[in-house]
């Protein structure tokens, strides 16, 4: 019988976390109490919320109260405490390199514009690293449910700070809204500028929204990319062109993608040769951060520790960390793999 080891150990790269989703429950409080900010219930009980996104509904609620959350971050010393506790979370979870995702639109009101909100968030993640020894960076993401010209703004508002800690762009929020190819001209700066794509889809619509992430933005990695699991050959695409899925099971959970943990294609995925990220999404609204996600596949979908091993070594070559960094985690990877 195979020894089972604690995964929290276990080096890894994190390629999906959103910015105020990966503050603590307890950094909100305080923050919160602070500005006199009055929390919904279900940003107080103590236990995630219940949500479900599959009906817009559901999405307003999840959209509601993220915004709650984000509304209580006002200050650069705000910022810096949210990107340092969540550095150190990453840490404690084995993380050797995050990949944080950012709208500065959405910071800007309260921090002086969209560049200096962009400045203070990159200096934020450049001192957090330093101070805890992650490899931390940052993927600017347009909203798409805005218009495509802002996401052009961003895209080069990204390229233009790519020599200060931005790796790549997104495309987030509710993918039932807005067509992928109406933001081609964004990626397209985007990739020229150097920096990976990175768009959602195949979350909260079907395979089509990974297919249109592919064909019109040309994305390298997708965020979630599980609904691919309907369509063997848009399997086989992905894993042909080698594109990594950053799959988030808790959250496809708590959004009601998938009703229950075994329910998420991850096995789907994996024996079909799609790589594949685990990330934790937006640990603030849905309980659980990076090493659950690995627990989980354990857990629920019978994965082993050579297989475990493996999804991390997917997450560390599909991140924009430099050689040096990929070559150390991959061997801490080996060396997890050789405990006795």
């Amino acid at each position: 019988m195979e020894r089972v080891r604690d995964v929290a150990l276990l080096p890894k790269a994190h390629l999906h976390l959103h910015f105020t989703g990966s503050m603590r429950p307890t950094t909100l409080l305080e923050l919160a109490d602070k500005y006199g900010v009055h929390l919904p219930d279900a940003l107080t009980g103590g236990e995630p919320p219940k949500l479900r996104a599959t009906d817009e509904r559901g999405w307003f609620r999840f959209q509601r109260l993220y915004d709650m959350a984000r509304s209580c971050l006002r200050s650069p010393e705000d910022i810096q405490r949210l990107v340092r506790e969540a550095a150190e979370e990453d840490v404690r979870d084995g993380s050797g390199w995050l990949e944080i995702q950012v709208d500065p639109t959405s910071y800007a009101p309260m921090l002086g514009g969209l560049i200096p909100a962009l400045e203070i968030i990159l200096d934020a993640v450049e001192r957090a690293s330093r101070e805890t020894g992650l490899g931390m960076r940052v993927l600017v993401a347009a909203n798409r449910m805005k218009h495509p010209l802002d996401a052009r703004t961003l895209a080069r508002l990204a390229v233009r700070y790519a020599d200060r800690g931005v790796v790549g762009f997104g495309l987030s929020n509710d993918e039932r809204r807005g067509m992928a190819r109406d933001f081609d001209r964004a990626f397209s700066i985007a990739r020229e500028g150097g920096l990976l794509a990175a768009p959602h889809g195949g979350e909260l619509t079907g395979p089509a929204s990974v297919r249109d992430c592919l064909d019109d933005l040309h994305a390298s990695r997708i965020g979630h990319g599980v609904r691919a699991a309907e369509d063997p050959r848009l399997l086989r695409k992905l894993a042909e062109r080698g594109v990594t899925c950053e799959v988030c099971p808790s959250s496809n959970v708590a959004l009601g993608v998938y009703e229950k943990p075994a329910d998420v294609p991850l096995r789907t995925l994996y024996d079909a040769g799609v790589p594949m990220a685990l990330g934790a999404d937006d640990p603030l609204l849905f309980g659980s951060r990076l090493a659950a996600q690995y627990e989980l596949a354990r857990r629920h979908h019978g994965f082993t520790d050579t297989e475990l091993a493996e999804l991390a070594r997917q997450s560390v070559r599909a991140s924009a960390a430099p050689d040096e960094m990929k070559d150390k985690l991959l061997a801490g990877i080996d060396n997890w793999l050789a405990t006795d």
